[in-house]
Parts: C-alpha cells; structure tokens; sequence
C-alpha cells in the first residue's frame, strides 16, 4: 500500500476516550463486513416467506463440516434460524466463525487496530474524497462524535470502518443481533469450543494492505445517504434469508468485478485459505459449523468454489 503521499506531519495524540469511542466504532465496521457491498439490486422486495438462507456440507466418512454464509450485524427480531440450521447447530460439535471479537476484552481489537490503522503523515481525510463528497464527509465525521482531527491519522480503510459503524448505528443494526454473535451463544451454552479462521490482526491485515486508491472507494461506499443504504440493507437481507445466492453473487460481481485487489485480497484470498483450512479439518472425526459472511459463499470464488477446485464434493442442504 502507498504510504506516506503527503510530507509527514505531526498532530497531538488521539486520548483515551477517542481512542475508546474509535475502537467501538471499528468494532462496528469490522463486523459488518458481510454488508459491505452486499445489496442486491433495487426492486427485491421483503419477503414474508419462511427464512431459508443458504446451508451447505462438506463431508466424509467420519467428519461433516457445515458451510453456513451469516449476516454480522442484523435489527432486532429479524427471523433467521429454521429446521435446518437448528439441526445443523445441534449436531456440531464445535463453530468456527472469520473472527472472534470478544465485546469484554477489545484490547486485541484495539492493538491491531491503532498499530494497523492509524499513524501520522497522512494526507487530511478530506483530500481523500472527491470534492464533490466533502460536504457528505464532514457530515458524517459530525455524525460520528468523533473530532475531525482524528480522521487525519487513519488510514483510509480506518475511516471508512469508522464511518461505517456510525451508518449502522443510525440504521439500528445490533451486533447481539447478528448471527455469530447468536450461535457463539448458543455453542457457548452448550459448553462446545468456538475457533477462527483469522485473528482481529490478520483479518485487518487485508484491508491495510488494499491500494490507497481501493481504500478510498471504500471510504466514497461510507458516505451513502441514509435512505440508500437503508434501500440496500433491506434488499440484501430480503436476498439472504430467502437464500438466493445467485443475488448476493451478482452484487458481490458489481462490487468487486471492477476491482482486481479488493477482489483478489478481500474474496479470493481469503477463501483459499479457509478452503485449505476446511480440507484439513476433514482429517480430524466429528462435526463442525463454519461460518463466515454470506458473500464469501456465493459465485465463481466462493468457498464451495475452491473446495470443489480440491476434489471435494459440496451438499447444499437449504
């Protein structure tokens, strides 16, 4: 990633309470990354049909790995869980999700985030937009609670998690809403073991490592009016819960398509590397439930994509 486009400068150091207010913000952010860019096309309507998203296996003799693409950040009482994944849930023994983010203990979050994400020399957050989007920046900086000042020492892809937790704060989606955070629950009061694919760090690490350029089309995605996003966010959750992956696929193809390094870091990347995981895990007896954001589950790099390029056969089962 290019650093250091403008001459170096100093500005007085983010306090505590900043730095607080920032982490819970990029906590926000981090956990909707299954929202970025996932709306399906205008004209999708709500369905009032029972909710069906998507359910895949992958097995052999002694092991099954269930596939299940969630949703990180959800409103209340929105209605997910069916027959299926109920069944599936009972019968892991163990949940792997991308990330474990633990809302007591941010310190790792934190670390990973101020050492990843923010630093001096950076040229203002203003110039970062085109001029036409400044008006829509310094609104939602306003928006945010947070100083102006410190939007000058993130990193592009830090702003725009920051400026994203503030857009899904105001559209009331609720981290203990969302489907990790209810299964983790549920593993959890099973006594049953909770892994992940990526630390905080690692999983930072993709977006840190995005070209400027690529940061700041992220940085343009968080300054979506209200009314779009809220357009977007229900089209996208009408896709999900009626498991249409073809939908959520052809937006992740508009999103990205035009893209080659987020495409590349953020999708492909990862999805290789958690398709060698799964392969591995074949190897050991017993049950599990992967998952993962729904939009790396759907089209030509998908998981069950790369597994399949593995020799391994993908059962969908919802």
């Amino acid at each position: 990633m290019a650093r250091g486009q403008a001459a170096p400068y100093m500005r007085s150091p983010t306090s505590e309470a900043e730095k607080k207010r920032m982490t819970g913000w990029w906590k926000k952010g981090l956990t909707a990354l299954a929202l970025l860019g996932l709306g399906p096309g205008p004209g999708e309507a709500r369905t009032a049909a029972p909710p069906k998203p998507a359910l895949w296996k992958v097995a052999d003799r002694d092991t099954t790995v269930y596939l299940f693409g969630t949703i990180h950040l959800l409103p209340a009482n929105f209605a997910w869980r069916g027959p299926a994944i109920q069944a599936a849930t009972e019968r892991s023994d163990g949940l792997v999700v991308e990330t474990i983010i633990d809302p007591k203990n941010m310190a790792e979050l934190s670390s990973a985030l101020t050492r990843l994400g923010v630093r001096d020399g950076l040229p203002p957050i203003e110039s970062r937009v085109a001029p036409a989007r400044r008006a829509a920046l310094a609104a939602a900086i306003a928006r945010s609670g947070l100083p102006p000042a410190v939007f000058h020492r993130m990193e592009t892809w830090a702003a725009a998690f920051t400026l994203l937790g503030t857009q899904f704060k105001g559209m009331d989606l609720r981290q203990e809403e969302g489907v990790e955070t209810i299964l983790k629950q549920q593993f959890r009061q099973a006594g049953k073991p909770i892994g992940q694919l990526e630390t905080n760090a690692e999983q930072l690490g993709f977006f840190d490592a995005l070209p400027e350029q690529t940061q700041r089309s992220l940085l343009d995605a968080a300054l979506e009016r209200p009314d779009a996003a809220r357009k977007q966010l229900d089209s996208m959750l009408s896709a999900w819960s009626r498991g249409d992956v073809a939908a959520i696929a052809r937006t992740f193809q508009a999103e990205m398509g035009g893209d080659p390094a987020m495409r590349d870091l953020l999708l492909k990347r990862r999805n290789t590397n958690w398709a060698r995981w799964i392969e591995g895990r074949l190897n050991e007896p017993g049950s599990i439930m992967v998952a993962v954001g729904a939009g790396h589950l759907a089209g030509a790099d998908s998981v069950q994509a790369m597994l399949q390029k593995r020799g391994l056969e993908v059962t969908r089962l919802q």
